[in-house]
């Protein structure tokens, strides 16, 4: 039977295929409606968090010390540089405007083999303070506080022979915040150890929030490898943190990640360079290396350093300027003629003993120094044995979880000889 109209004249079937038509296209026209009304909130959205990373880059902006950026730097085809600096001020009731950067880590991003190198540099390496024309020597972690960003980068790049333009400073307090941010994260301790409260015990995978993460970095004194243990930690937290932080899950907490940034990181990378990085080298947060700066154990004075000699200064230079893509070039500077003194005068590095380092004069000889016939800024006043040792750790993910599942599996092992020093100060 054929459907009547309003008049009851039954439908013809050129009015049915109209009626049919139209109710097609009204229907068109409602999932249009309902994808622009949905693409319309998504662009808000999107223009929101765009707003926010913008404000929160332009507040961590150090336009001080700001470096013009070549065409096509971060094209995703060239490697690039950061050094970055750990300071604590604001964690545990410390207040320091401007303290000691007691972390500081050469990052090589490489877009060819799609990850990237953090290289630790220790705190209580001895290094020429660029920037001052006092040709003194301090602990290069004093570098950040008596000449700021600009002289830790010109020390940084004097003492490897390697150039350093962009860096990123990182208060370790607030990176408690931006752990819990992301949901934790998980780690396998090489040693059993308890800090600040919280335990760690070897070879078992563990969650760790913010305060925990920030222990596990910290800890040295218990570590039988000293700052070196820590410096491995640290780099193990950076790179979980940075597997979070690359994840979806981390836009559930955009806007507090990016404040927490914001008040927490000082850079020289602007905006439109943080930009083309997050878009063009995305791919390279996957995967990562790890290295380090070795020193041996040393006094001047009554103060003791780490001492890395020459061989070392040029291998960690010749590895980075490497990544780079760079040729290798000599290190010659004012620690490879003070470790070149001071061999002369009977120094020997990897000798098993804490020995001391003389810092001669600048333009002193070697026929001078075997004459005996010198002057220098530091004598030498005291000498005691440090313990040698050959440490391995070989750990893999266990089976104790102590909050929730996770993709994230650790499997690393390292070894090496080194002297540890236990006079060094730090927290």
């Amino acid at each position: 039977m054929k459907k009547e109209d309003k008049l009851g004249i039954p439908e013809t079937r050129q009015h049915a295929r109209k009626r049919k038509q139209k109710l097609v296209r009204n229907w068109i026209i409602g999932i249009l409606a309902v994808v622009c009304a949905i693409a319309a909130g998504v662009g808000l959205y999107a223009a929101h968090l765009y707003k926010t990373a913008e404000q929160a880059a332009n507040k961590a902006y150090d336009s001080e010390n700001a470096v013009k950026t070549t065409y096509g730097e971060f094209n995703g085809k060239k490697p690039f540089a950061v050094m970055l600096l750990g300071t604590d001020t604001g964690a545990l009731d410390r207040t320091e405007k401007r303290g000691n950067t007691d972390t500081i880590i050469v990052v090589v991003v490489n877009p060819k083999k799609k990850n990237y190198t953090m290289i630790s540099i220790p705190r209580d390496t001895m290094a020429d303070m660029v920037g001052d024309d006092s040709n003194d020597v301090q602990k290069i972690n004093a570098a950040y506080s008596i000449g700021g960003a600009k002289m830790a980068m010109q020390t940084v790049s004097n003492l490897l022979n390697i150039p350093v333009k962009y860096y990123a400073l990182v208060n370790m307090g607030g990176l408690m915040k931006l752990v819990d941010y992301v949901g934790g994260i998980y780690v396998t301790p090489p040693l059993t150890f308890t800090y600040s409260g919280f335990p760690f015990k070897k070879g078992v995978r563990q969650h760790l929030n913010g305060q925990a993460a920030l222990a596990y970095s910290r800890m040295r004194y218990d570590d039988p490898q000293g700052d070196y243990g820590r410096q491995k930690r640290q780099r193990e937290v950076i790179t979980k943190l940075v597997q979070k932080l690359a994840t979806a899950d981390s836009l559930t907490n955009f806007s507090k990640i990016a404040n927490n940034l914001s008040s927490n990181v000082k850079t020289n990378l602007n905006f439109q360079a943080l930009k083309s990085i997050l878009a063009n080298y995305s791919d390279c947060t996957s995967s990562s290396d790890s290295d380090y700066l070795h020193g041996y154990s040393a006094y001047v004075g009554d103060a003791a350093y780490q001492i890395a000699p020459t061989s070392e200064l040029q291998r960690i230079s010749n590895k980075i300027r490497k990544l780079l893509g760079l040729k290798t070039a000599t290190v010659s500077n004012r620690e490879t003629e003070l470790n070149s003194l001071n061999e002369t005068a009977g120094f020997k590095f990897g000798s098993g003993e804490t020995q001391n380092y003389t810092i001669y004069d600048p333009g002193t000889t070697a026929d001078s120094v075997k004459s005996g016939k010198t002057s220098s800024k530091s004598s030498s006043k005291s000498s005691s044995q440090a313990s040698s040792s050959t440490t391995a750790y070989s750990t893999s993910s266990s089976t104790a979880d102590y909050s929730g599942s996770t993709n994230y599996d650790t499997t690393y092992s390292y070894s090496y000889n080194y002297n540890t020093n236990p006079f060094s100060g730090g927290y």
